[in-house]
């Protein structure tokens, strides 16, 4: 490879290959499927003694294998840090860790693993699997629908629902706080997931 010129040419083959395999390498990088925590929220609402109140969580996270033209093999596993829970009151946020609400101490968590997902249309979906909270593992079907903005790395899929549970079912709440007429046993749980690197629905 004498002639300079083939050099040149040689050794342009050779960056571009490189460059396109660096490119192919980072890739998955932008496609990898994320929670945005800032964007996203997690709340409920129960009553107490005939009046609405409102709660939230402050930390999650989420595992995400999502495509929408292979449900069988996706799936969803949603983590709560319950000690971020608040109802926006210092006095009542102090109790809800302790053992007849929450019980931090001894499960840190509230989890949800899907284990099926099925196609609604129009971009909503159901997705089944089971609640544990408190040590108690119940199966559940939320309601999910899904709406996308922007295009490429830079799309932000919003994953929206509401679902009920029952707070005595996960032993939330004992021993006098188990009375419904004090506190409700219907719970509504409501979410707005922000994801990115999730494919076209």
């Amino acid at each position: 490879m004498s002639n300079p010129k083939e050099s040149l040419s040689y050794l342009s083959i050779v960056a571009l290959s490189l460059a396109a395999t660096a490119l192919l390498i980072a890739q998955p990088a932008f496609a990898q499927q994320k929670l945005t925590p800032a964007q996203s929220e997690v709340s409920f609402q129960f009553k107490q003694m005939g009046v609405p109140v409102d709660g939230k969580f402050t930390k999650f996270d989420a595992q995400v294998s999502f495509d929408a033209t292979k449900l069988a093999t996706s799936k969803v596993n949603f983590t709560v840090d319950i000690a971020s829970a608040t109802l926006g009151d210092k006095a009542t946020d102090a109790e809800l860790p302790k053992a007849p609400w929450f019980n931090t101490a001894k499960f840190p968590q509230a989890t949800f693993a899907s284990s099926s997902i099925k196609a609604l249309g129009a971009g909503k979906f159901e997705v089944a699997g089971k609640l544990s909270i408190k040590g108690v593992s119940q199966d559940v079907v939320v309601p999910v629908a899904m709406t996308q903005a922007g295009a490429g790395a830079a799309a932000v899929t919003t994953a929206v629902g509401t679902f009920p549970m029952k707070r005595l079912t996960y032993k939330i709440g004992e021993g006098e706080w188990a009375d419904t007429s004090m506190v409700a046993d219907p719970v509504q749980v409501k979410f707005k997931l922000a994801l990115i690197g999730i494919s076209k629905l």
